[in-house]
């Protein structure tokens, strides 16, 4: 039978219940299969089970179809058929508290955040730059803390590149990283990703982390779904920097945990093989190292993809609930690839874990939880739960609806545009182009005068840009950012 303090993932031969501890569930975990063999409904079973134990669940709805748990469940057939089969399951039919975003705001509220939150190498990544290119970003950032220029969306941006091509004594000791070349470059980059439409992923309101830790009124945890149906496959490089913004500022802004009763967060990465994917070396390596600290933070990462090799190694040895629905092999590769699959799991003596995994009907898995000293256990078949919200996507109208009903509903909809880099520099190209007039008067009153007015100006523009960078720091925009900056020895301000 279910205890407290578990959560539940189906029932094994016997039909007795497998879980793992709650206490257990920031170790991370894998939801790996072949398409069509029962991925989706087991993250929709995973994400209701956190919500129903008060976790917050942040996940990307890949094929459009996980926003069902925003509905009840109607049980007909072989799913009526596996709820009678687990008595103990008290299974029942509800909607979860669901909140739907979208980068470009059509299926859901708008995600955005800004370049300075997402920083030059998360950017870089982006953008795809080379080493050359990268350096003169990073460049380009320094200048825009030194002066305090805030860096919004992509028109701050571009705003302050072409200014740099103007001004480059504003790159002090950095001017031989900025060439002319490299700026272009950047441009041309930049230009590209918009043609993606990835400029509605900058800007503000940016997310803010609290509105997705935030319950529901009723004490289940608030699931966040990204409607990445059509992102993930226009724009995948987006998609994958997105969720690595997002690791990096949970990893950066929650406090340390230590051990606690149950994650604070699930996070769920679909198509995880993209967040790897041509991946500079240095990123992948931050990556790796986030993924095994940030569970101190009550975070747990859940990676969904077809295949566990689509992970690095690293990643893997850190993974505490393994979730592997079947695999086919037809290629001497594919068989090869199928044995290390089964060779990962710790062995069953009731069956041979390589033929079990050929043979995994929809729905079922081969299951490999820890045990309550955190060693893995045994590997199990088990015959996943069915969720208690709809399997199946929303209606065109339940969306709208539960988007109107959204806790954030106003909140995040309207772009608001702030006095940031392209306003500034704006105003200075404009205040530069105004024709210079001569003082009236005599000789030793322009002199006493203009030294005076000089001297105030002076004072009034170093007062200005103080206030413009105490703002700036006030707003937590520190301009600076990589990945994770408190691993490479900075201090975000």
């Amino acid at each position: 039978m279910p205890v407290a303090n578990q959560f539940v993932l189906g029932a094994d031969p016997s039909g007795r219940p497998v879980a793992q501890a709650l206490r257990l569930a920031n170790r991370h975990g894998l939801v790996a299969g072949a398409t069509g063999t029962g991925k989706t409904v087991t993250l929709q079973r995973l994400a209701e089970t956190f919500s129903d134990a008060g976790v917050a669940v942040f996940a990307a709805d890949i094929k459009g179809d996980l926003c069902g748990l925003g509905a009840v469940s109607n049980p007909q057939g072989k799913v009526a058929e596996r709820i009678a089969g687990m008595p103990w399951l008290n299974h029942r039919p509800q909607a979860y508290p669901l909140t739907l975003w979208d980068i470009h705001g059509r299926s859901g509220h708008p995600l955005r955040t800004t370049l300075s939150e997402m920083g030059p190498l998360l950017l870089s990544n982006l953008l795809e730059l080379t080493d050359s290119q990268q350096a003169a970003l990073y460049a380009t950032f320094l200048v825009a803390d030194r002066e305090g220029l805030l860096l919004f969306d992509l028109k701050d941006l571009k705003a302050l590149l072409n200014h740099l091509k103007d001004h480059p004594e504003l790159l002090g000791e950095d001017a031989a990283l900025f060439t002319g070349g490299s700026s272009q470059a950047l441009l041309r980059r930049l230009a590209t990703l918009e043609q993606q439409g990835a400029e509605a992923l900058f800007g503000e309101p940016a997310l803010q982390l609290e509105d997705i830790l935030q319950p529901d009124a009723d004490g289940r945890g608030r699931i966040h779904l990204l409607d990445a149906s059509r992102l993930v496959h226009e724009a995948p490089k987006v998609y994958a920097t997105f969720l690595l913004w997002l690791l990096a500022e949970l990893f950066e802004q929650l406090p340390e945990r230590g051990d606690a009763d149950k994650p604070v967060l699930a996070l769920f990465f679909d198509e995880a093989h993209l967040l790897f994917a041509d991946t500079p070396k240095a990123l992948q390596e931050r990556l790796e190292q986030v993924v095994r600290l940030i569970r101190s933070k009550g975070v747990g990462v859940y990676f969904v993809t077809q295949s566990p090799s689509d992970l690095p190694d690293d990643v893997l040895a850190q993974l505490g609930l393994r979730i592997q629905h079947g695999l086919r092999a037809f290629t001497a590769k594919e068989q090869k690839s199928l044995r290390a699959v089964a060779d990962g799991f710790r062995a069953n003596p009731a069956f041979d874990t390589l033929t079990v995994l050929t043979e995994l009907g929809i729905g079922e898995a081969l299951v490999s939880t820890m045990e309550e000293k955190g060693t893995p256990a045994m590997v199990q078949r088990v015959a996943i739960a069915p969720p208690q919200s709809r399997i199946g996507p929303l209606s065109e109208a339940e969306r709208a609806a539960l988007i109107r009903q959204s806790p954030q509903a106003g909140r995040y909809d309207k772009p608001i545009d702030r006095e940031s880099a392209y306003e500034l520099l704006m105003a200075r190209a404009a205040s530069a182009a105004e024709p210079t007039t001569q003082g009236q008067g005599s000789a030793s009153e322009g002199g006493l005068g203009g030294m005076a007015g000089d001297l105030l100006g002076s004072l009034a523009g170093q007062m200005m840009k103080t206030v413009v960078r105490q703002a700036a720091n006030q707003l937590g925009r520190q301009l600076v950012r990589g990945l994770m900056g408190s691993l490479l020895g900075g201090k975000r301000r």
